[in-house]
């Protein structure tokens, strides 16, 4: 049985959506209470809610269940910041780290999965103002990071390394791109899920929410959550795998403008346009670790993911 955290969201949903499907049980811990998600729906999931913060309580989760593998996905950094308790909010993220990792080691489960983000490479040695090409995982990392969820994301890699090396736990960190699909949220960090509910609605998208403008040139790589999920759920069940750290990804990058075109083609009247003028860098993950350890390929391309969301919204779901 794979314990899932935070498996009742985002990616957490999808993630034990892909490990049903493989044939695996599942037990999700949530610190609050809540009904399953429409992706789960009629599945059968156990749910046991505790706080990772509470080592006792989550411990407690592992005498109730048979737990042969953990995947990690509950939020592990303050986000949004939190300035008026910024070592109370350290605490409790590290601390939620280190109870995942000391219950990893108490059950001997066989691999403890940590997600981990495509923001590590921001700042990076080979991310300038041009393109060089997807980046690998052997990339050399900055050591500064602009936000918070690289910054503890790159420290949990390093602890999630120092704790594999001294207990022998095959600790794997799975460094997501940019995701986006059904429950997902409007991200700060790319527009396509503000496109795609604009459209949904017949409504122009409002970009307030974004850190930075967005233009048509503007490119990421982004992955259809029902792909990330997959491919989580591919790294967790893998017999061996020959890495610690796997990109998760579609490799290849996708701009603003080729999202509008692919909701064209499901709304042909969407608006969509955004400025021209746009001049960052398109991040691209080298995925070929997890193609060649797992026989993994994304499966919904953005024509296709663009119309399933869309779909999914119009069938009055809120996400």
């Amino acid at each position: 049985m794979i314990l899932v955290t935070g498996g009742l969201g985002f990616i957490g949903s999808h993630t034990v959506r892909a490990l049903l499907d493989l044939g695996e049980d599942c037990v999700v811990v949530q610190r609050r209470a809540r009904a399953l998600p429409p992706v789960l729906a009629g599945a059968s999931v156990r749910v046991e809610q505790a706080d990772i913060t509470d080592s006792e309580a989550l411990l407690a989760v592992g005498r109730r269940h048979d737990i042969t593998g953990i995947v990690h996905l509950a939020g592990s950094y303050p986000w949004p910041p939190v300035p008026e308790a910024p070592v109370q909010a350290t605490r409790n993220a590290l601390g939620g780290f280190l109870n995942i990792a000391e219950a990893a080691q108490e059950w001997g489960v066989r691999r403890l999965g940590i997600a981990s983000t495509i923001g590590v490479y921001f700042g990076a040695t080979n991310v300038r103002a041009t393109n060089d090409g997807p980046l690998r995982e052997d990339t050399p990392l900055s050591m500064t990071a602009a936000v918070s969820i690289p910054t503890f994301k790159k420290v949990g890699e390093m602890l999630g390394g120092f704790l594999a090396d001294t207990t022998g736990l095959d600790i794997v960190n799975y460094r997501i791109s940019g995701t986006w699909g059904p429950l997902g949220h409007l991200d700060p960090f790319f527009a396509a899920p503000a496109l795609i509910h604009a459209a949904a609605r017949g409504t122009t998208a409002d970009l307030g929410h974004l850190l930075h403008p967005a233009y048509a040139e503007d490119g990421l790589d982004l992955t259809y959550v029902k792909d990330t999920g997959r491919a989580i759920a591919l790294l967790q069940l893998a017999p061996t795998l020959n890495h610690r750290t796997y990109n998760i990804g579609s490799g290849q990058a996708t701009t603003n403008a080729r999202i509008g075109q692919a909701i064209r083609k499901t709304v042909p009247d969407a608006q969509v346009d955004l400025e021209t003028g746009g001049g960052a860098p398109h991040l691209v993950l080298d995925i070929g670790r997890l193609m060649a350890d797992t026989g993994y390929r994304p499966e919904y391309d953005t024509d296709r993911a663009a119309a399933d969301y869309i779909a999914w919204l119009r069938a009055g779901h809120e996400n």
